[in-house]
Order: structure tokens, then sequence, then C-alpha cells
């Protein structure tokens, strides 16, 4: 009997503390959390965690016993990780948005996942906000479906096939040569400068132009311009048949095709996703047709300079998910994708 009442006790004991975990957890608010200083610079961020939940817990410390509330989850919220635990992450978090009302809160790392391992599983590759076919917008559809197919592929697939690739090269020109920081093209007497399409200013000087090679196919030579200070990079192609001067641009690294006498590139687009495009260029008149204008909604390019196209009018592109981002020692996941246009779509 004496046994058995001090088993009461001890369940009375549990009863009694467990009620008092779930009075302090119910009760606990934002006001309960430490303030810290708001996120005003994402590069700053030592992570950022995203979730696919309708609503996440916060923990006022790392352990599971610890008070939390639920909060549900809105688009415009932004999850800034700093520490990883053994089930949690650290976070801090701006309250309405709100970056000088922010708190330090702790989440399981069973509802997030980092933003450097997201990967394509679930996205919707054809997704697309808009498109341009022969000049001709279109807004309303949102779907790649109607010029061809989008699949994610192996990198083993990836390597395969850049074995196959027909784009032409591009080649240095031996008369093209850096001098005193500028481009200079030197040949059988003649020098000219070559200086970069737009003169952007930024604090560390003009914005900077690399030279990339020469294209046979359009007789024109090709730059990329860009600077630390400035997000936007492009290539820009050059005459130097009677004097330098500006051809044409493309705002990634250029596919060019003789074959088909395409100008093609894809790059990350600043607003949403990713952009595919397609020009035929006519190097005798100058003229450029846009035959095709794509922009995806749920990835981004990783490398411009690895895209290439096959024979049988497929293209191949090294991408991640548009919310991915590296941390310091961790790289963000890349995958692989090929388009195949139509047949004769153009």
């Amino acid at each position: 009997m004496v046994v058995l009442a001090g088993c009461n006790e001890q369940n009375k004991t549990s009863e009694k503390n467990k009620a008092e975990t779930e009075v302090m957890q119910k009760s606990v608010t934002l006001s309960d959390f430490k303030k810290v200083k708001g996120v005003d610079n994402v590069l700053e961020v030592p992570f950022q965690l995203l979730t696919n939940k309708d609503s996440v817990q916060f923990f006022v410390a790392p352990h599971k016993e610890a008070a939390h509330l639920k909060m549900a989850y809105h688009k415009l919220d932004n999850y800034y990780g700093f520490e990883e635990f053994e089930d949690f992450y650290s976070i801090h978090y701006s309250i309405n948005n709100n970056i000088s009302n922010s708190i330090e809160a702790f989440v399981l790392k069973s509802e997030f996942t980092p933003a450097y391992e997201l990967t394509l599983k679930g996205a919707d590759l054809y997704e697309i906000r808009s498109s341009t076919f022969k000049q001709s917008d279109d807004l309303k559809n949102k779907s790649f479906k109607k010029f061809g197919t989008i699949t994610e592929i192996s990198e083993q697939e990836f390597k395969a096939n850049s074995k196959k690739q027909i784009g032409e090269r591009l080649v240095k020109n031996p008369s093209i040569q850096l001098q005193d920081n500028h481009w200079v093209y030197k040949e059988n007497g003649r020098e000219e400068m070559i200086t970069q399409h737009e003169s952007v200013s930024t604090e560390t000087g003009p914005l900077a132009n690399e030279y990339i090679g020469r294209s046979s196919y359009l007789n024109l030579e090709v730059f990329k311009e860009n600077s630390d200070e400035v997000m936007d990079s492009y290539y820009s192609f050059f005459s130097l048949k009677n004097a330098v001067m500006f051809e044409l641009s493309t705002e990634g690294y250029p596919q060019i095709l003789p074959s088909k006498g395409w100008v093609t590139f894809v790059s990350s687009n600043n607003d949403v996703g990713s952009d595919f495009v397609i020009y035929k260029y006519f190097p005798q008149t100058k003229k450029q047709d846009n035959l095709l204008y794509v922009n995806f909604t749920n990835f981004k390019i990783a490398d411009d300079t690895k895209a290439f196209w096959t024979d049988n009018d497929t293209f191949y592109a090294e991408v991640y998910p548009v919310n991915s981002s590296p941390v310091s020692g961790k790289s963000r996941k890349t995958a692989y994708i090929k388009i195949q246009l139509k047949a004769n779509l153009f």
C-alpha cells in the first residue's frame, strides 16, 4: 500500500508539471522572445530557411520542452537562419516585416529546408510568366507546352550530350590585346581602342569589359561587360571592319548556331526565374529577328557558359531552384534540364 501510494504521488507530480508546461506554452507571445537587430542586408545572413507548411512553431529555446507558439506562414515572411542545433535552427524574424521589430526564435528542422538544400523536386518546369513568339507577345499562356517539352535530366546525361553540341566556339583574336587596362585592336598598322558599350560609373571605376572571343560566323568580337558594383552583366558584340562599331548584345553567354543562323542565350531574370531567347541574325544586313522569348518562373541559370544545343533542336542547361542560395562552405544544389523544341516550330 505504501508503494502504491508513492506511485500515485509521483503521477500527481508528473501531471502537475505537465499542466504547468502546457499553461506556459499556451500563454507565450511574441513579446516573450529575445529582441535582436533586424536583417537589413540579406548577404550577411548565414543561410535562409523555407517552408511549405501553412504554419510553423516558434520556440523560445532550442529544445522541444521549451515554451512555443504557432505562427501562420505568409508568403512575404522571411526566415533568416543564424545557427544550427541538433533539432533546431535559430532564426531572426521581423514581426509584420518590420525590421526594427525583430526577434530571435528557434524553429524545428523538420518544418524547414535550408535554401542551399532546395531541389527541383515538385517544381513545375513548364510554368512561364510570359512569352514572345515571332514578335507576338503572350501574357496569358502560362505553359511552355505550346513550344515544346522541358524535363530534368541527370548530370551523366547532360555531360554525355555536351560532346554532341553544335554551337560555334568563340576563339580569341590575337589582334585584340590588353594595353593599359584597355582592349586595343592592332593589325597592319591600325590601332583602335575598344571601349565598353555603356558607360556605367561605379565606386570602383567604370563598368569592366572582358574579352571573350571572336565569332567567325558573325564576324564580330564578343565582350562581357560587368562589374562587382553592378548586378547586371551582358555580352556585347563589336564589328572591327572599318571602325569599332557595336552591333548587338545578349544578356547571357551567346550560343551561336551557324547552321540555323541563330544567336541564343539563357540568363537568370532579376525579377522572376530565367529567360530563354532565340534570335535569327543576318550578318550581311545586321538584321535581327526575335524568334522566341520565354520567361520560366521556377528555376534560374547556374552557369550560362555551360549551356549548349545539340543536332535535334534540343537545348541543355544547368539550373537551380529560384529560392536557392549558397552559404559559406556549402554550395547550392544544381540540376540539369533538357528543352526540346517542337519540330518545325519556326
